[in-house]
């Protein structure tokens, strides 16, 4: 059954791409960057996405879609950012939790930054579950938001409100335990209409690290897989010796390696010394470590793609090379980080493409938890 969603806060599209693919069909994209609009609308020329500020827009033709989606701009919770929170501008969760009042969706899934965990902001995260689950009482005029905390609260132990309601869940997650290869860690709010009568959780992990190292070190699976003969391999690390020789004596459970960076890119040719014609496939040059940005080893999953707004172009998003040298990752290179089809064209200059890449969604991890949100709702179907 082809179910209905809304996206806002689209970005590049990564969370849209794997909505779609789990079945859902996107009938509104909500976002104000220009040259994201235009990286949809040359990608997905069919799909409704609209230029416009969430503030500006009302969503009440779209009650009872399937799914709205969204991740509000991270920046006011992200540890790179300036730590405001409810006090920053760009501060984008009430009016995603307006268009839930106005939508009435099924289902709600927000995507957001680790930091939004952080004990300075536990007390508002709080208030965003609570004005989840209850998106009809609202906040009146002049009232703080602790004072709006409050009202939720005593809502929420009183346990009579006959209003719209959701049942809320939330998990922080690696994405490298999705099979992408990326180390990304970003927390996922579901909540589902509570007449649905919810019984959904978190998919399970489908890959770990100590598969990875299994097949690395125990096994040499993932050297094989590479064609690298024994005499170009790298030696293992002194600091895995102990925990590999602790693997050799376990049963793992049935999950697949971590996925590395030379799984992403084995195939594509060294930009710096080997130009080719393939699209966003360009070197750029300029990549030097610096604190805080050492790059990304080859056969691990990749540090976390970043939106390039950390003081240079493109921040930690680079590779580090077997000799040590690092370059920047290019823009094909990052889109495959972030799972992205290799027919997807992101438009704008380097810094801007590497900024949708950053604020994406890998298609994968969308995918996987669209999918099982899917079925969920194929189940409670009639």
């Amino acid at each position: 059954m082809e179910r209905s969603s809304v996206e806002l806060f689209v970005g590049g599209g990564g969370l849209a791409l794997g909505i779609s693919s789990a079945g859902f069909q996107p009938k509104l994209l909500v976002e104000w960057d220009r040259d994201a609009c235009n990286t949809i609308g040359h990608n997905k020329g069919k799909w409704n996405i609209i230029q416009s500020d969430v503030r500006a827009m009302s969503f009440r033709d779209y009650e009872g879609i399937d799914l709205l989606a969204g991740g509000p701009p991270c920046q006011p919770f992200s540890l790179g950012g300036r730590h405001k929170g409810d006090n920053d501008h760009r501060n984008m969760f009430p009016d995603m939790i307006r268009a839930v009042r106005e939508t009435r969706p099924k289902v709600v899934l927000i995507e957001n930054v680790k930091g939004l965990l952080r004990e300075k902001f536990s007390s508002y995260f709080e208030y965003i579950l609570l004005q989840l689950q209850y998106p009809e009482v609202i906040q009146k005029p002049k009232e703080a938001w602790y004072e709006h905390l409050a009202r939720l609260e005593k809502c929420h132990t009183k346990g009579n409100y006959k209003g719209l309601t959701y049942r809320t869940v939330f998990r922080l997650v690696n994405a490298a335990d999705y099979g992408v290869p990326q180390k990304r860690e970003r927390v996922l709010i579901v909540a589902f209409r509570s007449d649905l009568k919810q019984e959904w959780s978190f998919p399970s992990p489908t890959h770990s690290y100590e598969s990875l190292l299994v097949s690395q070190w125990v096994t040499g699976e993932y050297w094989e897989r590479h064609r690298i003969a024994v005499k170009n391999r790298p030696e293992m690390p002194i600091k895995l010796v102990n925990r590999v020789n602790k693997l050799r004596q376990l049963e793992l459970r049935e999950t697949a390696p971590w996925q590395t960076v030379r799984d992403a890119i084995f195939d594509l040719p060294d930009p710096e010394f080997e130009p080719s014609d393939i699209s966003g496939h360009i070197f750029n040059p300029g990549a030097r470590v610096y604190p805080g940005h050492t790059g990304s080893p080859l056969d691990e999953p990749a540090k976390t793609i970043k939106a390039g707004d950390h003081g240079v172009p493109g921040g930690e998003n680079m590779l580090v090379r077997l000799d040590g040298s690092v370059r920047y990752f290019t823009v094909r290179e990052s889109a495959r980080i972030q799972t992205f089809p290799d027919d997807y064209q992101l438009l704008g200059s380097w810094t801007e493409s590497m900024r949708q890449l950053g604020n994406a969604v890998p298609v994968r991890l969308a995918n996987i938890v669209a999918s099982s949100i899917n079925t969920y709702l194929d189940s409670t179907a009639g």
